[in-house]
């Protein structure tokens, strides 16, 4: 197509569901989106199927995608992330000429992106690497956009972008920019770790009404109900709720017939490897990534199931207050672990916003994650407002808000564990929250012991509380070691 007919605002390559999606979401908000996928097959089902009578061009080569685009001309991928990305990006850059963009909309490792957004730039054009959330269906009716890398693209893709966003109040875009290079894959990233954490934190919880307090399904889905409608009220909740209540063909619950072996595709062992990283204490996540691989071990857990004794569970329901108290003990534990998991999440933007440079708005990315995507909750607009009172708030737990919560919820999030510990029931998500939020409001830990060990085999040195910071000392404890002290001192 010559460049005279130039005439499409957008190309997108993959017509996977969530590519379709997003083209077809484009399209009703007045943009022409040129497409292409691999399969070229793919591209005339679109076209002449749910594309169809639509300002959609199917295109049959990356260069003709190319040719029908406006200049600046904005190319976004929606292929595997990995190697295909990468193959798709070479193709690209001859094509192009200096101020193009290219978007990644897939789920690509953040250290992808900041080597892909010096790449592209090295060669005069621009790059983004943007988080997509919420599913095929938010692809379709506004998800949730988390872009960053090269910041004089995003004038140019602002239009498009917010506007295909999900909107919350005041019609305000869940979409916004995040920083440079990597930022918006990292926060993406951020983003399914804490998802695996509230997941984890809701089958806990069901775990509990079902084996603990002898609730039934509809029981069960009556309760996620009510909570969805308080300071829990959110997406997984009310997904929670139907799934509860959802019938196989023989009108019995079909959770009941899914094999309990969960499935990940990565983000979130990514998220627990950044945290070692970076040295942030991301504990209820890396539980919740480590709880889905213990779930795939299920050979192995029925046989184990048959070699240990385990405690007895009540013979029947819990009945009226006891019932009452444990229910709401249950929505306490998990609101306050909720909480410490978003706690978390936000420390580790932080020291990557540290690492890299990048000038991170903390409150702004809760408004980003406010509608379209999979964590979205009511619960996301009061971490805004901790970020409103205070930009530079170290961690959400000494937000006023939040802190008067979770000193509220203690004594409830105490007895859920206790119960759970005493009758054999797993719930490393819930008490490893409970764990942290121990160890963060200890003013002394026993690390002064742990630090001694350290010196005693490796001569690591320690500080001393009668002693100013930042001097460090050896003893030799057994009278057969040196004065000679390691050379490194690492907290």
């Amino acid at each position: 197509m010559e460049q005279g007919k130039a005439r499409a605002d957008i190309g997108l390559i993959g017509l996977a569901v969530m590519g379709e999606n997003l083209v077809l979401n484009m399209e009703s908000k007045g943009f022409t989106v040129a497409v292409f996928n691999r399969t070229v097959s793919k591209v005339d089902e679109f076209t002449s199927g749910r594309g169809a009578g639509k300002n959609i061009i199917g295109t049959h080569s990356v260069e003709e995608l190319v040719a029908t685009l406006k200049r600046p001309r904005k190319v976004m991928m929606m292929v595997k992330a990995g190697q295909a990305v990468d193959e798709t990006i070479e193709h690209l850059v001859p094509l192009l000429e200096p101020g193009d963009i290219i978007i990644d909309g897939g789920n690509s490792n953040y250290q992808d992106t900041m080597r892909r957004t010096a790449y592209v730039e090295s060669k005069g054009l621009r790059y983004v690497g943007s988080g997509v959330s919420g599913g095929e269906e938010g692809a379709l009716t506004g998800p949730s956009l988390m872009p960053g890398g090269s910041s004089t693209a995003w004038p140019e893709i602002r239009p498009i972008f917010q506007a295909i966003a999900a909107k919350v109040e005041g019609k305000v875009p869940c979409c916004d920019w995040v920083g440079e290079n990597g930022a918006g894959h990292f926060v993406k990233m951020v983003h399914n770790g804490i998802e695996y954490g509230d997941m984890q934190l809701i089958s806990e919880t069901y775990w509990l009404m079902k084996h603990y307090v002898g609730l039934s399904y509809e029981e069960m889905a009556q309760v996620f109900d009510e909570w969805n409608r308080s300071e829990l009220d959110s997406y997984l909740i009310e997904i929670t709720r139907d799934i509860l209540r959802y019938k196989d063909s023989d009108g019995s619950p079909l959770v009941e017939k899914i094999l309990d072996a969960a499935g990940q595709k990565g983000t979130g062992k990514w998220t627990g490897i950044a945290a070692l990283e970076f040295g942030v204490p991301l504990t209820l996540i890396a539980e919740a990534v480590f709880a889905r691989c213990l779930s795939s071990e299920k050979d192995e857990r029925v046989r184990s199931s048959q070699l240990f004794a385990r405690p007895e569970l009540p013979k029947t329901p819990l009945t009226g207050n006891e019932r009452i108290t444990f229910i709401e003990d249950l929505k306490q534990a998990l609101y306050a672990s909720k909480i410490v998991s978003y706690a978390q999440g936000y420390l580790l933007m932080r020291e990557a916003a540290k690492a890299y440079g990048w000038n991170l708005n903390y409150g702004g990315i809760a408004l980003m994650w406010r509608g379209g995507c999979i964590i979205r909750s009511v619960f996301l607009g009061k971490i805004k407002e901790a970020f409103d009172r205070n930009p530079d708030l170290e961690n959400l737990l000494q937000d006023p808000f939040f802190r008067s919560v979770v000193d509220k919820a203690q004594g409830s999030w105490r007895r859920v564990a206790m119960t759970a510990l005493q009758y054999g029931l797993p719930i490393p998500a819930l008490t490893s929250a409970l764990t942290y939020f121990d160890g963060y409001r200890s003013e002394t830990l026993p690390a002064n012991l742990l630090q001694a060990q350290r010196d005693y085999f490796g001569a690591h040195t320690y500080e001393r509380t009668d002693r100013p910071r930042g001097e460090f000392f050896h003893t030799n404890w057994t009278g057969r070691g040196g004065s000679t002290s390691a050379s490194t001192y690492n907290v």
